[in-house]
């Protein structure tokens, strides 16, 4: 007679060895490292109680390289779905204990399975990734399931948000998955990113570097634009991602859910002290943005790469908005190749999931210079033309002084489809500054003149006064309305309620095809 309690029994014990997976010693070392364990980072991003694990019984078969006398409970993944702020999620999490986190067929198995639940059921999908890399012993099986899970992201972008927090190694192919995805999460100073190993790269040019150096979480947050976000902790990086999925729809059929906010005066006085009347002197955007958005509610992006514009997430009377800046207090708020991307790269993440655009603008133009010519400005500043362009969300712009040049179309104009654009009364619109202007069109009135210096600052006033105004380009219809800096916040929330429904039809294509 078979007695029930002893398969339940079986059960138990097996779902136990699962959960401890390389056992106690290896758990030990993982925290020594200052790391946690694959579990205790799920229990930390969703929900209490909410985590369903899927799989869990999973193993490798191979038996190849004595790999057929150690066992991997779970194969060195956790998968399953939970809930984050009330709301569904799947996920994954690699444990280090197992093999490393190695990646062989039935891990990839596992983690295309539960990325295809969150793509049937339109839900984000989450990667926590602590990994070896591919797991050598099963040869070029883990090298397909990369492959795999590759095409996933690739195919669901747009469709579901998919967030990859590296919070260890991640190397060689492993990377590509993380740089599909729409964010990237690192923890300072035990997460690294990088295609070859300080090793390799030694053996390979003679060059030294630690792996802290070569992928660090600072290397990649403010050198290469690779990841978006750091933090000190794995706690404080995955409260982060919590925060930021609040700002997400579930897909790409939704909109990002609406916050409840008290209602307060939206009319800002202390705008007009913001910003220098002179046209030259810096300031900090963020100051704007923290004046214009809802108290506490922006949560920028990249915030150490590129800091000569500023994106992110923020909320308008509890509505999820993207702000993109220029920082006038960086390179003058110029944009060059690494700002071009980062704007580009962050419109189309909003377009992608329904999230209006808002384009705070203060620029000086394309920054010039060789290095910026050889290095493809022209390719890279056309990307944020055609995201602007392609987009077709609510898009709203306030010039709140220079909108110079082809920066000036770029940055979201009415030509290339801004919904709305308001400018401040002292806006300068032009093709170029009135200095530069002034010296080009009245350079033979300057030279031939008694006095030159007055003479040229006569011209740079009478070029100021006749085109570098909002009202010209206003009375071309090229800016909807001038406003009064205070009521900035006013005229925004009026207008993304004016655009709440608003829809944009394309002409029929499979993809645009971004000058990438």
């Amino acid at each position: 007679m078979i007695d029930i309690y002893e398969k339940l029994n079986e059960l138990y014990d097996k779902r136990r060895e699962v959960e401890l997976g390389g056992g106690d010693e290896r758990i030990e070392k993982q925290h020594d490292k200052g790391k946690l364990t694959a579990r205790e980072r799920i229990e930390l991003l969703v929900d209490k109680g909410t985590f369903v694990e899927l799989n869990p019984f999973i193993e490798h078969r191979t038996n190849d390289f004595g790999l057929d006398e150690q066992k991997g409970p779970g194969d060195g993944v956790v998968t399953g779905y939970g809930k984050v702020n009330g709301r569904p999620i799947y996920l994954f999490s690699q444990d280090f204990t197992v093999f490393g986190g190695a990646l062989g067929e039935m891990h990839a198995k596992k983690i295309a399975n539960v990325m295809d639940l969150a793509a049937k059921n339109g839900k984000p999908f989450v990667g926590l990734n602590d990994s070896g890399g591919a797991r050598i012993q099963e040869g070029v099986v883990s090298l397909d399931g990369y492959g795999h899970i590759f095409y996933r992201n690739a195919i669901y972008s747009g469709v579901i948000p998919q967030i990859s927090v590296i919070m260890g190694p991640c190397a060689g192919g492993a990377v590509y998955s993380p740089a599909i995805t729409d964010f990237v999460f690192m923890v300072e100073k035990t997460s690294q990113m990088f295609i070859t190993g300080p090793k390799v790269i030694e053996t390979v040019t003679g060059e030294k570097i630690s792996a802290e150096d070569l992928g660090g979480a600072n290397v990649h947050n403010s050198i290469s634009g690779n990841a978006h976000f750091q933090a000190e902790s794995e706690a404080e990086v995955l409260e982060n991602v919590r925060r930021l999925l609040s700002y997400l729809p579930q897909n790409n059929e939704e909109k990002p859910p609406r916050h409840k906010v008290e209602d307060e005066n939206d009319y800002r006085p202390d705008l007009t002290d913001v910003i220098p009347f002179d046209a030259v002197r810096p300031y900090d955007v963020r100051k704007v943005i923290e004046q214009v958005t809802d108290a506490d509610s922006f949560m920028e992006i990249q915030k150490n790469f590129a800091k000569n514009i500023v994106v992110g997430f923020a909320r308008m009377k509890g509505e999820t908005v993207g702000l993109v800046c220029n920082q006038p207090k960086v390179m003058a708020g110029g944009l060059d190749i690494d700002s071009s991307d980062k704007a580009a790269r962050f419109i189309r993440t909003c377009d992608s999931f329904n999230i209006p655009i808002i384009t705070f603008e203060d620029v000086t133009g394309f920054f010039p210079g060789i290095k910026q010519e050889h290095g493809g400005i022209i390719r890279h500043g056309a990307k944020i033309l055609f995201a602007y362009s392609e987009a077709t969300v609510p898009k709203l712009t306030v010039i709140l002084r220079k909108a110079y040049g082809g920066a000036y179309v770029a940055l979201n104009s009415k030509s290339i489809g801004a919904d709305l654009v308001f400018a401040w009364p002292n806006a300068e619109i032009a093709v170029m500054g009135p200095q530069g202007a002034a010296n080009i069109i009245f350079a033979k009135e300057i030279n031939n003149s008694e006095n030159p210096e007055q003479t040229r600052q006569q011209k740079i006033d009478e070029y100021r006064e006749k085109f570098a105004n909002p009202y010209v380009a206003a009375s071309r219809g090229m800016v909807d309305d001038v406003i009064d800096p205070r009521e900035t916040r006013i005229k925004i929330i009026q207008a993304l309620e004016m655009l709440r429904n608003k829809k944009e039809i394309r002409p029929y294509k499979k993809h645009g095809n971004i000058p990438l």
